[in-house]
């Protein structure tokens, strides 16, 4: 768990997070629902992810505003690979581990909702 400090608004709040590294979050948050209702413009038919890799899944829903990677590009853990705005926060979408980016299943605009494939690092 690590624990931030957020001032929203002019409020301070302490949060704590977990890291999950290659798993989907369990449920979406229910406020995230009308962000999600856009249309569902994922990248059309991705590549099936090579076997064998580190999936990277998107944690909620959202748009990526960038992609930082590309299919060949060596990679270590904790880089920043995407950008994902969701609820009208920039999150940054980091590398769970050092490796080779064997895919990028998305693409700057796409809509993603949680579990989404966005690349997998060999």
């Amino acid at each position: 768990m690590k624990k931030y400090r957020v001032t929203v608004n002019g409020t301070v709040y302490e949060i704590e997070l977990e890291e999950l590294i290659g798993a989907a979050p369990a449920a979406a948050p229910a406020a995230a629902a009308p962000a999600a209702a856009a249309a569902p413009a994922a990248a059309a038919a991705p590549a099936a992810a090579p076997a064998g890799g580190e999936q990277v899944t998107s944690p909620m829903p959202g748009t990526i505003l960038a992609v930082n990677v590309a299919v060949g590009d060596s990679v270590k853990r904790g880089q920043v690979l995407m950008i994902l705005e969701a609820m009208k926060m920039e999150n940054e979408i980091m590398c769970p581990c050092d490796g080779k980016i064997a895919s990028v299943n998305t693409s700057k605009g796409s809509s993603v909702e949680s579990g989404t494939l966005l690349c997998v690092i060999q």
